[in-house]
C-alpha cells in the first residue's frame, strides 16, 4: 500500500481506537491507530477532525496529545463536555472506529529551541502541551518550558503522573493551581500547592528572559481571552509573543 503524508491531498480515512485511558473521571484518552501503510506528517500541536461512521455531519476538533514522534497512531484526550464529548466518552471503547482529517493548525512551537516558553492552560487545554513536552524532551531539551496549569481540584489534574516523571528534565517545569480545593468550597482532600487562578505575578515568577520567552494558552475561550490579556494589556509583552488556541477557533 502507498504511503500518504498530511501534507498532500487531505484524506479522510477511516481508523481503529486501540486503547481508551480513562484520565480523570471526566476525561479519556483515545489512542488512535493508523491504517496500514499510512504515515501522517505533521507538526506537534496541531490538531485532527474526527466524526463517527454513522455521522458524517457532526464533527469536532481536538488537540493532539500526542507528538510527531509518537509514530503510528494519534492521541487525542476529551472532556465530557458539549454534545459530542459527552457522548464519545459515553460511547468510546477499545476497537472503534473514526472517521479522522489529517492534522493541521499553526498552534505550534517556536523555529528557535533556544526561546523559553511559557505555557498557560485550564482543564482540557492541557492536551497539546503534553505533545509539546513529549517532544522537547527527546529533541530540544534545551528548551525550557513551563506549564501553569489551572484545574478546580487535584482530582481533575490530566497526565500528572507523566508530567512528574518528565519533571527530570532540568527544563520542565509543571506548576498547578486549583481554584476550589478550599474547605470554604467544599474540598475535603489534601492540597499543598497553590490556590487561586492564575494573574500576572504568577506568570512573572517563571519569567527568565521575557524578551526570549513564548507565551501559550489553551482552553476555554473564556480562560485563553484572560491570558491573553494578562500577557498582552497587563504584562505588555508584545503580541508576536503570544500564541493562542481557543477551542470555539477550532473548526471542523
Amino acid at each position: 500500500m502507498p504511503c500518504y503524508h498530511s501534507r498532500m491531498a487531505k484524506q479522510i480515512l477511516e481508523c481503529t481506537v486501540s486503547k481508551v485511558i480513562q484520565e480523570t473521571s471526566d476525561v479519556k484518552t483515545l489512542h488512535i491507530d493508523w491504517p496500514a501503510g499510512i504515515d501522517y506528517d505533521f507538526k506537534t500541536g496541531q490538531f485532527i477532525t474526527i466524526y463517527l461512521p454513522a455521522d458524517p455531519k457532526t464533527k469536532r476538533a481536538y488537540s493532539l496529545s500526542s507528538c510527531e514522534l509518537d509514530r503510528g497512531f494519534f492521541e487525542i484526550t476529551i472532556k465530557k463536555m458539549g454534545n459530542f464529548g459527552a457522548k464519545m466518552n459515553e460511547i468510546a471503547q477499545d476497537n472503534m472506529k473514526l472517521m479522522i482529517i489529517p492534522p493541521v493548525g499553526k498552534f505550534t512551537l517556536p523555529e528557535d529551541p533556544k526561546k523559553d516558553i511559557i505555557c498557560v492552560a485550564g482543564g482540557s487545554g492541557i492536551t497539546p502541551f503534553r505533545g509539546f513536552v513529549r517532544f522537547c524532551n527527546v529533541k530540544r531539551p534545551e528548551t525550557k518550558i513551563t506549564i501553569l496549569y489551572s484545574v478546580r481540584v487535584p482530582e481533575d489534574i490530566i497526565f500528572r503522573d507523566e508530567f512528574q516523571k518528565l519533571g527530570s528534565n532540568p527544563n520542565f517545569k509543571f506548576h498547578v493551581t486549583c481554584t476550589r480545593a478550599t474547605p470554604e468550597k467544599g474540598f475535603t482532600g489534601v492540597w499543598d500547592g497553590r490556590h487561586g487562578r492564575v494573574d500576572a505575578d504568577y506568570i512573572r515568577q517563571h519569567i527568565r528572559d521575557q524578551a526570549n520567552t513564548v507565551f501559550y494558552a489553551c482552553g476555554p475561550n473564556e480562560l485563553v481571552e484572560f491570558a491573553e490579556k494578562l500577557v498582552v494589556e497587563e504584562m505588555k509583552i508584545p503580541k508576536e509573543q503570544m500564541r493562542t488556541e481557543k477551542w470555539g477557533d477550532i473548526k471542523s
